[in-house]
């Protein structure tokens, strides 16, 4: 059972519910006005199946992706010192606060058809454009800084003792990166690829101004769900509750595998 700490004025308890109240109520008028007993013909429609598949697939893809490359970049901001570090942790912190359709804006004319390295890819045959590998970068390009930020900041209080012992030990760089730093900020890579998966899921803005929104190609559950609100409000809200469902298994799973761990 929980139960608050010592430390703190009693009365903050009443803003701290009506916070807590703020941000439940709409969850639970997504359980109320939930057609409960349609559900399973609902979830089982085509459009529903391929934006589920679709956003499974390319959210995985854009986890690896910040990972393969947020982890590096986390390492790397985690050591830069002076202005150079500003300069690189601005502009890799910068899509967290983009709004996302100029996020999106921004991929397609560097990528698109006629944009800065679009046009070059072009003429090589490759398109990216309104194509699923443009959802994946989109998705890459807002939850990578997530990723990044989870993992520099555990970087950043670990104990410099422990590698400076591996150092003594006759330990490479190389070494120490495998054998002491990653194991040791392991739980924050976790909780940071399990973030990143979870912004991909629920964007939105960068995915349609990129990739637009073709089912089964583009049209991800947050693309399906603003489609089908004044359509088939019953599917958007079914669609609705499968996502959050997911961002919140996604937000305790790192809890309990770190809990098993431990």
């Amino acid at each position: 059972m929980s139960e608050l700490r010592p430390g703190l004025p009693r009365w903050l308890l009443v803003p701290a519910a009506v916070a807590v109240l703020f941000l439940a109520v709409p969850l639970l008028a997504l359980v109320v006005r939930q057609p409960w007993a349609e559900i399973p013909g609902l979830l089982g429609s085509a459009a529903a199946r391929d934006a589920l598949w679709l956003s499974l697939r390319t959210c995985t893809l854009s986890m690896l992706l910040s990972v393969a490359l947020g982890l590096p970049l986390a390492l790397v901001l985690s050591r830069l010192t002076g202005h150079w570090a500003v300069l690189v942790r601005t502009l890799s912190m910068l899509p967290m606060v983009l709004p996302p359709v100029v996020a999106g804006f921004l991929l397609l004319i560097t990528l698109g058809r006629r944009g800065l390295l679009g046009t070059q890819l072009s003429h090589w045959g490759v398109e990216i454009g309104f194509t699923t590998a443009a959802v994946v970068i989109a998705q890459t390009f807002v939850s990578m800084p997530f990723f990044v930020v989870a993992v520099e900041g555990a970087l950043r209080t670990l104990d410099p003792a422990y590698e400076a012992v591996a150092a003594t030990l006759g330990a490479s760089p190389w070494v120490m990166l495998r054998r002491v730093t990653l194991p040791t900020v392991a739980p924050a890579v976790l909780s940071g690829a399990t973030m990143a998966f979870a912004r991909s899921l629920g964007e939105f803005g960068a995915t349609l101004t990129f990739a637009g929104s073709m089912q089964g190609t583009t049209r991800t559950m947050p693309l399906e769900i603003y489609l089908q609100r004044e359509s088939d409000p019953d599917l958007a809200l079914a669609l609705s509750l499968v996502l959050i469902v997911l961002a919140a298994v996604l937000m305790v799973l790192p809890a309990l595998l770190l809990r098993r761990r431990a």
